[in-house]
C-alpha cells in the first residue's frame, strides 16, 4: 500500500468526523431555538403573577420568606449533565466560589452530578444535593427543592438563598450568573405602585398566609424557570462549542487532503522513478 492510500484512509475518517460534528451542531441549534420559543410562557405566568400580587397590600405583612434577618445562608449551585459544556460548568463552580468568598459560613446546596463532582473534588462540604435531576424531571426536582428550602427557612435553620447558575444572555454568549432568591422582599416593591388603586378586596384569608402561599407558589415557578434557563444555556454553550470544533475539524480536513495530493504525487514521482530505473537496467 502506498503512502497516498495511507493518508486516503485518513481524510475519509476526517471527512466523517466533519460530518458527525456537523449533524451535533444542526441538532443544539434547532434545541435552542426551539426552547427559545418556549422562553415566552415564563415572562406571561411572571406577568400574571405580579397583576395577581397587587390586588392586596403586602408591604407591611412580615414572613420569613419575604423578609428574613436569619444570616444563615445558603448558595445554590446548578450545573447542567449536557456534554461538551464542561467549560460552562468550570465557570459556574468559579461564581459559586466567589459567593463563598463573600460569606464564608455560607453553604452548598447543588443541584448536578457534574457540580456535585467539582465542589466535592475541591473538598467542599454539601449540605445537600441533587444528581437525578435528568431521571426524575425538571419540574419534580424544582418542587422538591422548593419545598427543602421553605422548610429550612420557616424552621429557622436558613435565612438567605443565593442562586448561581448558567444564564443564557443570547444565542451567543452564556456566563454564570448569581441571583438572591431568599428572601424574596423583592415581590413587595413590584406591587406596592398599584396597591394603592384596589380599595373594594376582600381579604378572606390572613395576610400573612396568603403572601407565604404566593412566595411558596413563586419560588416553584423561579426553580423551575431557572431549570428551563439552565437547559438553554447548555444548548447554546453545545452549539458554540460544536461550532469551534467544526470550524477547526474543517480545518483539519483541508490539511489532511492537501497532506494527500502531495502523498498522490510523491507515489506517481515514485513509480515513475522505479519504472525509469527498470527500463535502465533492462537496457543494460
Amino acid at each position: 500500500m502506498g503512502k497516498a492510500s495511507k493518508v486516503k484512509v485518513e481524510v475519509g475518517e476526517v471527512r466523517e468526523l466533519v460530518d458527525l460534528i456537523g449533524v451535533l451542531k444542526d441538532v443544539a441549534d434547532m434545541k435552542y431555538h426551539a426552547m427559545s420559543a418556549q422562553r415566552v410562557k415564563f415572562n406571561r405566568f411572571n406577568e400574571s403573577f405580579t397583576e395577581f400580587f397587587s390586588l392586596v397590600g403586602f408591604s407591611q405583612v412580615q414572613h420569613p420568606l419575604v423578609s428574613n434577618s436569619n444570616p444563615n445562608a445558603v448558595i445554590l449551585v446548578i450545573s447542567t449533565e449536557r456534554g461538551f459544556v464542561g467549560d460552562l460548568n468550570s465557570r459556574v463552580i468559579a461564581r459559586a466560589m466567589e459567593e463563598k468568598e463573600k460569606n464564608p459560613q455560607a453553604q452548598f446546596v447543588v443541584v448536578g452530578k457534574k457540580g456535585v463532582m467539582k465542589l466535592e473534588g475541591m473538598g467542599q462540604k454539601l449540605l445537600k444535593s441533587w444528581e437525578d435531576v435528568e431521571d426524575r424531571g425538571l419540574y419534580e426536582v424544582a418542587v422538591d427543592i422548593k419545598t427543602y428550602l421553605v422548610k429550612e427557612v420557616m424552621e429557622g435553620r436558613v435565612g438567605k438563598v443565593t442562586l448561581v447558575y448558567p444564564w443564557p444572555k443570547d444565542y451567543t454568549v452564556t456566563k454564570p450568573r448569581a441571583v438572591k432568591l431568599l428572601p424574596c422582599e423583592d415581590l413587595l416593591p413590584k406591587q406596592t405602585q398599584t396597591v394603592e388603586k384596589f380599595r373594594q378586596v376582600i381579604e378572606e384569608s390572613d395576610s400573612v398566609d396568603m403572601i407565604g402561599y404566593l412566595a411558596d407558589m413563586w419560588l416553584s415557578s423561579k426553580i423551575y424557570e431557572i431549570f428551563f434557563d439552565t437547559n438553554l444555556a447548555a444548548a447554546s454553550a453545545q452549539t458554540q462549542q460544536l461550532d469551534s470544533s467544526l470550524t477547526k475539524m474543517k480545518k483539519e480536513r483541508d490539511v489532511v487532503k492537501l497532506k494527500y495530493r502531495k502523498a498522490k504525487r510523491g507515489d506517481i514521482d515514485k513509480s515513475l522513478r522505479e519504472v525509469f530505473s527498470a527500463r535502465m537496467m533492462v537496457t543494460k
